[in-house]
C-alpha cells in the first residue's frame, strides 16, 4: 500500500520505521485544518501498510514540536486558510453537536495500534498534547519545554489535559493547566515525574528515537501490537477489567505465525546487544 503524498507532513520510512514529521515550522508546528486531515489520513494509512512496524513522530526544525491549534487560521486570524466549514468548533445546531479540532490528530483516536514514539525537539504545547497523550513514549530532547496555554486566553484547559493525565501525575497536570504561560516544564522534569521516558543531549534526539523504534520492529509486529492495545486496555478500563480481556489480547495477539517467528530467534542463539537506560 503506498503512503499518500502531503503538504503539512514529511514522511519517510526504512527498515520497519516510519518517520513522520510536522512540517509547518514558519508556525512552529500548528496544525491547521489541512494538518488535521493529513493526520487523520496517515494513522489510517498506516494501519494497512504492513511495511511499517513501527513510527517516530516528530516536529521540523529546533524550535517546536508543535504549539496546538494555528490560531490564525482558526480563531478568526488573518492569512491563509484551509479551514473546512465542517471543522469548525461547535458547528452544529446545538451545543451537543461539537467537532473537537483535536478529535483526528492522535494515533489511537484513528485506530491504530502500530507502537508510535514521540521524538520533542523543542516547545510541545496545548493542542500537541492530542498527539503526545496517544504515543506509547515520548523521548525529549535538553531543550524541550511543555506548557499549556488555554486559561491564559481565556480558554478552559479540557481536552490536552485529559490525554495526558494517564501520563502525568495528578499534581503536575493540574499546575501546568493552572499556571498557563507563566510556567514551562523542562524535559529533565518531565523526566523526574515518568511523563518522558529518555532526556537526549543535543543533537541524539533522532538517533534515540529511531533506535527504540527499529529495535521494536525487529521484533514479531502481532506480539507487538497485541501488547500495545493490551496496555491501553489497562488505562482505558478498570483493571479487574482489563484482566478479564487480557485473554482475548492474548489470543489476538499471538498466532502460529508469530510464534514461530520468535522461536527462530530463540534458537538462532543471536545475542542482543542490549542497552542499559
Amino acid at each position: 500500500m503506498a503512503i499518500p503524498e502531503f503538504e503539512t507532513l514529511a514522511y519517510e520510512e526504512a527498515d520497519g520505521v516510519a518517520t513522520v514529521t510536522l512540517n509547518r515550522p514558519d508556525v512552529h508546528n500548528a496544525f491547521n485544518s489541512l494538518m488535521q486531515r493529513e493526520l487523520h489520513t496517515l494513522w489510517r494509512a498506516l494501519r494497512r501498510h504492513d511495511d511499517v512496524r513501527c513510527v517516530v513522530l516528530t516536529g521540523a526544525g529546533e524550535k517546536a514540536f508543535c504549539t496546538g491549534i494555528d490560531r490564525m487560521e482558526q480563531m478568526g486570524g488573518e492569512g491563509e486558510s484551509t479551514f473546512d466549514a465542517d471543522d469548525a468548533i461547535g458547528s452544529g445546531a446545538t451545543p451537543f453537536m461539537f467537532n473537537d479540532p483535536g478529535d483526528n490528530i492522535g494515533p489511537k483516536s484513528c485506530d491504530l495500534w502500530k507502537p508510535v514514539i514521540a521524538a520533542v525537539n523543542g516547545i510541545a504545547c496545548g493542542g500537541a498534547f492530542y498527539m503526545l497523550g496517544e504515543v506509547e513514549f515520548i523521548i525529549a530532547a535538553e531543550s524541550a519545554t511543555f506548557f499549556d496555554p488555554h486559561v491564559t486566553y481565556g480558554m478552559t484547559a479540557a481536552f490536552e489535559p485529559i490525554h495526558m493525565s494517564g501520563i502525568m501525575p495528578f499534581t503536575e497536570i493540574m499546575r501546568i493547566s493552572l499556571l498557563g504561560n507563566y510556567e514551562r516544564m523542562s524535559a529533565q522534569r518531565a523526566y523526574d515525574i515518568g511523563m518522558v521516558s529518555e532526556v537526549a543531549p543535543p543533537g541524539e534526539l533522532m538517533a534515540r528515537a529511531t533506535w527504540a523504534a527499529e529495535a521494536i520492529a525487529s521484533q514479531p509486529a502481532l506480539a507487538i501490537e497485541g501488547t500495545v492495545r493490551a496496555i491501553w486496555g489497562a488505562r482505558e478500563l478498570g483493571g479487574r477489567q482489563a484482566l478479564n480481556l487480557g485473554y482475548a489480547y492474548v489470543a489476538m495477539g499471538t498466532n502460529r505465525d508469530s510464534i514461530a517467528e520468535g522461536q527462530k530467534a530463540f534458537e538462532s542463539g543471536k545475542r542482543i546487544d542490549w542497552r542499559l537506560r
